[in-house]
């Protein structure tokens, strides 16, 4: 790995480096790159977060990794976004826009005061460009902490391997930028965004031990580059709300590839497929007819791309779905007890999503609850229709419910030996009991993963 600091106490190019081309390249395209810090707030804590982002447009629009800010955090939990440039030491406010399901980025958008200094990454992307080789050596940019001012930094390396992931994906030699930030050809065309790293593997030999595996994660650089053949088409995804609706959906919340040897029996060696289970009652797969145990072949007559691992599939699918807008048709082939049949289904708008769901939370107890979704009935194997009880969305450390053995996304069916109706009734029946100081314990059951499980939560 080159690293190639700008500023003048670490100026020096890697050997092979023309002197004068990079950094004045990077002069240039610094102004498409971003630190953005916003506040996680948390029931029991503030969480300030910083993650890096690149500029898309000149309204000053930013995309950030899918990661930056969890699936579960509700609208009302993000706080405070603020953009710095390069190298600044004073951020500019920012209006968050909302996750887009499709490329799992989080948009937002810089405000009045800075979005003059910012330049679109667009400026430097050639769309009639040959695609990269193997062997092509590229360079990307990274930033260091907000203790020393989001100072850039480039790196270099050479692409070791082409594949599709599903989208089109470079794989770098070593390092090559920051997740989310740009990466550019030699002569500083916009080549792809870095992706957030993969773990590297290594046997770690200790005094009077054997060999143990580690898995290490560089969570500052990375060397997977979605290519911009794929990135570009993503940039006018901008949400049109915060909570990143409207989203296609289907119901089918078990997709798996084909195992290898039932793809040999059924003569499908060189046709990826997909099985299907746990359709969803009155989904559109339901009532299209799609059932469990179905083989998906091909979306709209275009057989699945074989790609390498076989669960790439999976997520190829999961895309074609998403590409697509409630209310659109969706034409399967599905393999069905050795025929082929064709399958029409008429996509839905996303069910309620964890982001958007009600919560509370109990002080004295020490968690917060959330609406049952219907997710929630296919992860705790729930009878069709069922949306009784409430799950724990957030679980205070140490609290009494987290001694008693209370985990995260359990489903409370009880309270002292009373089903929960619904979301209402237990907010009432929590309430009651957190604030009465004189009560000494409750009793909750809960299913967790198909089990049930029966908690004493000791109060005092």
């Amino acid at each position: 790995m080159r690293i190639v600091p700008i500023f003048p106490a670490w100026l020096a190019l890697a050997a092979g480096a023309a002197a004068a081309d990079v950094p004045t390249l990077l002069q240039e395209r610094l102004a498409s790159v971003v630190a953005v810090e916003f506040v996680l707030e948390t029931e029991s804590e503030r969480r300030p977060a910083t993650v890096l982002g690149t500029v898309i447009d000149d309204q000053g629009t930013i995309i950030l990794p899918g990661n930056s800010i969890p699936a579960t955090a509700a609208l009302d939990q993000l706080h405070d976004f603020k953009v710095y440039p390069p190298g600044g030491d004073e951020g500019s406010p920012a209006e968050y826009l909302g996750p887009d399901a499709l490329t799992g980025w989080q948009f937002l958008r810089a405000g009045a005061p800075v979005r003059a200094k910012l330049r679109a990454i667009t400026h430097f992307a050639d769309p009639a460009a040959p695609a990269p080789r193997l062997d092509d050596e590229l360079w990307g940019i990274g930033l260091r902490g907000q203790d020393e001012d989001f100072a850039p930094y480039v790196l270099s390396s050479r692409i070791a391997l082409l594949t599709r992931l599903p989208n089109q994906t470079a794989i770098t030699a070593e390092d090559v930028a920051g997740p989310g930030l740009p990466v550019f050809t030699r002569d500083g065309r916009f080549v792809g965004l870095a992706q957030n790293s993969y773990g590297q593997n290594y046997v770690l030999f200790a005094r009077g031990q054997n060999g143990t595996p580690v898995m290490l994660v560089n969570v500052e650089e990375s060397s997977v580059i979605e290519l911009a053949a794929d990135v570009l088409p993503g940039f006018t995804r901008i949400p049109q709300h915060q909570t990143g609706r409207p989203i296609a959906w289907l119901g089918v919340s078990g997709v798996q590839p084909v195992d290898p040897d039932v793809a040999r029996l059924l003569k499908l060696e060189r046709q990826s497929g997909l099985v299907v289970s746990d359709i969803m009652a009155a989904s559109p797969a339901a009532k299209a007819g799609l059932k469990d145990r179905d083989i998906v072949l091909a979306v709209d007559g275009q057989p699945f791309p074989r790609l390498k691992p076989d669960r790439v599939v999976t997520d190829y699918f999961a895309r074609e779905i998403l590409r697509r807008r409630p209310g659109d048709e969706l034409r399967l082939t599905v393999l069905r007890d050795g025929e082929r049949r064709e399958l029409t289904v008429a996509l839905g708008d996303e069910p309620k999503m964890i982001r958007e769901a009600s919560r509370h939370y109990f002080d004295r107890l020490g968690f917060t609850i959330r609406e049952f979704l219907p997710l929630d009935g296919v992860a705790n194997h729930g009878a069709p229709g069922d949306a009784s009880g409430v799950v724990v969305h957030f679980l205070k450390p140490n609290s009494p419910a987290a001694v008693a053995g209370l985990r995260p996304d359990d489903w409370i069916r009880e309270i002292d030996g009373v089903p929960v109706k619904d979301f209402a009734d237990a907010v009432a029946r929590l309430g009651r009991i957190d604030s009465d100081q004189a009560r000494g314990e409750i009793v909750l059951l809960a299913g967790r993963g198909g089990e049930t499980q029966v908690l004493r939560v000791k109060l005092n």
